[in-house]
Formats: C-alpha cells, sequence, structure tokens
C-alpha cells in the first residue's frame, strides 16, 4: 500500500471513529480519539515517520498528502475539543449549586509567580509585538524532529555536543533536547511565510552552577523570503534590551550548529559583577544566553521548501538562564528547589 493510499485509509478511519466520539457524548472519547491518531504512537505520527523512508521522487505528492490528512486531523481534535468543552461545562451546570453566602476563610495567602514564569510572560509580549506566532509541539519526540530533519544524521559529531536522553521504545524516542523540534513539525505543516515562537521544556544530561538536567527553552524562527542575518541582529538586540534594559551590554560570537549557516552564539553582561567577572561567568564577565543562525538549506531540503527562494533564521535560549541574568541569582539550581522564602521574592504578577 502506497503511503497516498495509507495516508486515504487513515482519513476514513478517523471519520469514523470521529463521529461515534461525538455520539457517545464522552470527553474522555476525544482524548483517546488525539491520542489514537495524533499520540507518539498514533496511526498520524506512525505515517510521518514513513515519510522519511519514501523516495526522493515520491516525497512531494506524498508530503502533500500526509500533511493535508494531519491538517484535517488537527482540525477537527480541536473542533471535538471545543464540543467536550461544552459537555463538561454542562455537567458542572447540573451539579449541586455552591452556598455563595458562606464565610471565606482570609488567612490564606497570595502566592508568587515563579521567577520562570515571569521571564517567560514578558518575551512572550515582546515576541507577540514582533508579530511571532505560539507554537507548542512534544516533549518526547523522534528522532527526526530532534536531530535528523536538522541536518544531524546517525553519525554526525554534533550529536555528541548533547548528552541525550533516550527512550526505550520499538521506536526511535528521546526526550528533545531542544525544542527546535517544533521549528521541524511546524514547517512540514505550514508554508512560509512563518514567524514562530516556541517555548518550552528540554533535557539534557548535565547538572551544574549554570546548567540542569530539564530547563526551559525558547526556539525562534522566521522564513520568508529575503530574510538575512542583520533581521536576526535586530530581533535579538530588541528582545535582549526589552527584558534587561536599553544600557544592555552584548555580544555575538561566531560558532558551530549543524541547522544553521553562518551560527553564532549570544552573551551578555553577568548581572552577579556586573561585567567585572565572578565565580557565576567564570570571571569572563559574560553569561551565554543562546545559539542562533541562518536556517542551512539542508533544513529546508528536509522539509520540502525551496531554499533558492526562502531564507530564514532561528535561535534557541534557555529561559532559566534569563531569568538568572535578570534577577542576578548566584546558582541556577535554585529556581528548581521549591523553596518559599526565595519564591517568595517574587511578584504575584507579570507584567
Amino acid at each position: 500500500m502506497t503511503l497516498l493510499e495509507k495516508a486515504e485509509l487513515i482519513k476514513n478511519e478517523f471519520e469514523a471513529d470521529r463521529q461515534a466520539a461525538i455520539d457517545g457524548g464522552k470527553p474522555e472519547a476525544i482524548e483517546a480519539l488525539r491520542v489514537t491518531y495524533l499520540g507518539r504512537k498514533g496511526k498520524v505520527t506512525a505515517l510521518m515517520e514513513d515519510l522519511r523512508s519514501a523516495s526522493k521522487e515520491d516525497r512531494p505528492a506524498a508530503g502533500k498528502s500526509v500533511n493535508m490528512v494531519r491538517s484535517h486531523i488537527d482540525g477537527a481534535i480541536d473542533g471535538l475539543k471545543a464540543l467536550a468543552l461544552k459537555w463538561e461545562l454542562a455537567a458542572i451546570i447540573n451539579r449541586e449549586a455552591v452556598d455563595i453566602t458562606l464565610p471565606v476563610d482570609e488567612g490564606h495567602q497570595v502566592g508568587s509567580l515563579h521567577p520562570v514564569s515571569l521571564i517567560r510572560q514578558q518575551l512572550m509580549k515582546v515576541f507577540r509585538s514582533l508579530g511571532f506566532t505560539v507554537m507548542d509541539g512534544p516533549e518526547i519526540d523522534f528522532d527526526f524532529f530532534n536531530f535528523s530533519a536538522l541536518n544531524m544524521p546517525d553519525n554526525h559529531p554534533a550529536r555528541d555536543m548533547q548528552d541525550t536522553f533516550y527512550v526505550e521504545t520499538a521506536e526511535k524516542m528521546l526526550l528533545r533536547t531542544h525544542t527546535s523540534n517544533i521549528q521541524i513539525h511546524t514547517m512540514l505543516n505550514q508554508q512560509p511565510p512563518l514567524r514562530i515562537i516556541a517555548p518550552g521544556r528540554v533535557f539534557r544530561v548535565d547538572n551544574d552552577m549554570t546548567h540542569t538536567p530539564m530547563f526551559h527553552q525558547i526556539e525562534g524562527f522566521i522564513v520568508d523570503e529575503g530574510i538575512t542575518f542583520a533581521h536576526l541582529k535586530g530581533t535579538i538586540d530588541t528582545f535582549l534590551r526589552a527584558i534587561f534594559g536599553p544600557t544592555l551590554k552584548s555580544r555575538f560570537r561566531p560558532s558551530f550548529f549543524p541547522f544553521v549557516e553562518p551560527g553564532a552564539e549570544f552573551d551578555v553582561e553577568c548581572g552577579m559583577c556586573k561585567g567585572k567577572g565572578c565565580r557565576t561567568c567564570k570571571s569572563t564577565g559574560w553569561i551565554e544566553i543562546g545559539g542562533c543562525g541562518m536556517i542551512h538549506p539542508a533544513v529546508f531540503e528536509a522539509v520540502g521548501y525551496d531554499s533558492s527562494r526562502y531564507s530564514g533564521f532561528a535561535f534557541g535560549f534557555g529561559m532559566d538562564r534569563i531569568a538568572m541574568n535578570r534577577f542576578a541569582l548566584p546558582d541556577l539550581r535554585q529556581l528548581f528547589e521549591g523553596d518559599y522564602e526565595f519564591l517568595g521574592h517574587f511578584p504575584t504578577r507579570g507584567n
């Protein structure tokens, strides 16, 4: 059976299962339907994986068909989620009424927002003002989306740069090492122009004053005609100054990443010592924030984009590292210890 036939079969099966879920009228059936088709072992996920083995000649047509089916199911699931919400609301309305005249306990304490939540809110506000759309994606993903489509074949030395948590499954899966996997998911399902920001948790085998095995990262990218490195530099300068203030000192350093060419890393002045050099910045006066560069043509080829027509840039950085520098924290691990006294010093709401 060809990929085109498989895609059509899965679409027909979904329509039958969708109608059965609607007839059942239970919210949990909607979630079960989503897992069956869009989960990490779902039918559409398996179809996307089969696309990797398609011949170069068949891939464009097969990819278009597969993406159409995925988009159709994605949209249908979103509609069903809204329906499930109505069912849940109706169930709540029909419950026993709450007596709102009962006295309220006034002895409770108001909590504060976590530093990373504060930084995330600020960043989302900045990037939305620049026209970016927020996207989400799976934390456990196929190797293809995390490595292969980002110009990292099995024997590529770049894989050694990131100590990866692999998942013991029949498929080659892992805890994502960056939110760049969302870049691939998005480009496989949408056509340029794109302006995407993707925050989320990522995982690497690392633990010291400035690294943790789980941390929060943002991946951002733009794809369009005529995008240059100057657009990248301007975007990064804009959000850094919005977070740290207009007097911020920052710098770019040439660096290598397999999914961008040319590539760079960007640093900001250490918030603890104000550039004088201390233990936190390893006496350099600088804190590395993230990496960036122009999207490599090989990445465009993996998702079926015409690199002779389109160009783009991508960047990724840690929100925890931003919070560490913004609030002058000496140790990144403070953000994950759950110390009430420490967390209580932060505001109860963002900007």
